[in-house]
């Protein structure tokens, strides 16, 4: 989501990281589905789990993917926005560019999950993508960077956590009663229904009033983007971040006592976990990468990052698993019930290919 720089130096961590990202979108979750499905073993079941989202309650390694992307988001906004900021003599300029922006990913998000190129109204979905929810996270995270302060952009993120933890906890549902967090029970998911109508998700995953936790986990990372902006040293830097995404995982804790942490309403609890596990996991890439400068071994993960989007709306578009088997077919014979994980692997591979070939030709597609 553009360059990143810090005394003129470019943060690898952030492409990295991003294409870590992206490698567990595109690849790993189809990979140890199928490679469960083939060996049935309790490792392989683990990984399975790990990297499908649990039904209501719980916490697996795969919640944290879109969080992450949101997150590297806002990491990002104070470096886009100061410098465009320092390029013009009113902040209402910004807005073209910021609004172009959701705009994009908006539809986009439908493209890719919104089922737009089925071209038949029946199939279509008004909000129901991770492209969706960064727009939204993105266009109030620049909001606040804008017209607030600093010290206003923690009140206003600790404002959206409190103002949906209200709602969930103590809205009236008309025909239910109090919100509960339970599917179908919740204030969330009777306003998606009441406002889109038959152009809802269609499961039990919400979003507008969702709408504040993107918010907040784009802030978190915006909040990031801001330590490692200011004037510390590289390891006061990495200790800030540190703290902070301690302190948010600590108050996570906390209120999961009460407030249980669920994903698919994305819900306060889930975003202080989520944006805790974020920071620490971007400072462990934040401290090898560009403060210890091992780099060579990170080279295969930006090549995905510097073309994340491009990645993501691909893989969702083209079945590069179906395309992978019209070119190896004869493989079944040797593969046998793990055909489905090499073809897995082998449709990444064509993917990469072509990520590769755009980086080395410097074509990135940006928003």
């Amino acid at each position: 989501m553009g360059n990143l720089n810090k005394q003129n130096e470019r943060l690898l961590s952030i492409d990295a990281l991003r294409g870590f990202d992206m490698l567990m979108i595109i690849f790993a979750d189809s990979f140890f589905a199928n490679l469960h499905q083939a060996s049935q073993t309790n490792v392989s079941g683990f990984l399975a789990t790990q990297f499908e989202h649990p039904e209501w309650l719980g916490f697996h390694f795969y919640d944290i993917i879109m969080p992450l992307f949101l997150f590297l988001v806002g990491v990002v906004i104070p470096f886009s926005l100061q410098r465009r900021t320092n390029e013009i003599d009113n902040k209402l300029k910004l807005y073209p560019h910021i609004i172009k922006r959701f705009i994009i990913l908006f539809i986009l998000g439908w493209v890719v999950q919104g089922n737009l190129l089925y071209l038949d109204i029946n199939e279509f979905k008004i909000f129901s993508n991770t492209l969706q929810a960064i727009a939204v996270g993105y266009l109030f995270a620049c909001i606040f960077y804008i017209h607030l302060s600093k010290i206003n952009r923690y009140i206003a993120f600790a404002t959206c956590l409190i103002i949906y933890i209200l709602l969930l906890e103590l809205a009236p549902v008309p025909g239910i009663g109090i919100s509960e967090l339970l599917p179908d029970k919740n204030i969330a998911i009777y306003i998606d229904r009441l406002v889109f109508g038959r152009f809802d998700d269609g499961y039990q995953y919400t979003w507008l009033l969702s709408g504040l936790g993107f918010t907040a986990t784009t802030l978190s990372g915006l909040f990031t983007g801001e330590i490692l902006k200011s004037n510390l040293s590289p390891k006061k830097t990495a200790l800030h971040i540190f703290l902070l995404g301690l302190a948010f995982i600590t108050i996570g804790l906390f209120l999961n006592i009460f407030h249980f942490s669920i994903k698919k309403l994305w819900n306060s609890t889930f975003v202080l976990l989520s944006s805790g596990i974020c920071m620490l996991l971007f400072n462990i890439f934040y401290l090898v990468i560009d403060v210890k400068g091992y780099v060579k071994w990170s080279l295969p993960l930006k090549i995905i990052g510097v073309n994340a989007i491009t990645a993501y709306v691909l893989s969702h578009v083209i079945n590069f698993s179906d395309l992978s088997k019209d070119i190896f077919f004869g493989f079944e014979q040797y593969f046998g019930a793990y055909y489905n994980a090499f073809l897995t692997f082998s449709g990444f591979c064509i993917i990469y290919l072509l990520l590769w070939y755009m980086n080395k030709n410097k074509t990135y597609i940006k928003i």
